[in-house]
């Protein structure tokens, strides 16, 4: 896994901690190319974020800050390692907790979300946690959601204001663009 683009451009991010499932280079690259603008000067969350390359590729591609959440001890481990290689760490936060009780503390607002939840985690979990964004974790002004999922048959129910801007198949991924404009 490399960095695609941006001031990081090339940089190699470190081994996958056991478990997690980054996505390719190759959808990192097409979805992050759907994104356009919308990168530059958001503020990101990155929540199941394993190896943190989702946040880390936003970072490098001129987003204010990141947040990444993950409860594995080898995930957060990652993030911080490849946040140092690649000389962003000055504008992240790394916080060990479940999504979900991350997203039961006081709102920080983001412009950006990516959810990369396991393949395994139940599609009421993933419901959940849309949900838990709408209680003022998303912007006020425009913002967008990337959720990853797996490609068979997967219809996510999404909180009811939120607009599906584009749906993206890669392999067995599947990533489902939400967008408030």
């Amino acid at each position: 896994m490399r960095v695609i683009a941006g001031v990081a451009k090339g940089t190699r991010l470190g081994p996958v901690p056991a478990g997690t499932r980054p996505l390719s280079d190759r959808a990192r690259e097409g979805f992050f190319s759907s994104l356009g603008e919308a990168v530059s000067g958001a503020r990101v969350l990155d929540l199941y974020a394993g190896t943190g390359a989702m946040g880390i590729e936003a970072l490098s591609r001129g987003a204010a800050s990141a947040v990444f959440v993950d409860r594995e001890h080898a995930a957060v481990s990652a993030v911080k390692s490849n946040l140092d290689k690649t000389g962003l760490a000055a504008s992240a936060k790394v916080i060990k907790r479940s999504v979900r009780q991350y997203l039961r503390g006081k709102a920080a607002q983001a412009e950006l979300v990516f959810l990369d939840p396991p393949y395994d985690t139940a599609a009421d979990e993933v419901e959940l946690v849309l949900e838990a964004l709408t209680a003022g974790w998303l912007s006020p002004r425009a913002w967008t959601v990337v959720l990853t999922r797996p490609s068979k048959s997967y219809t996510p129910v999404t909180p009811v204001n939120w607009r599906l801007a584009k749906r993206l198949v890669y392999g067995d991924t599947l990533v489902v663009l939400f967008r408030e404009v």
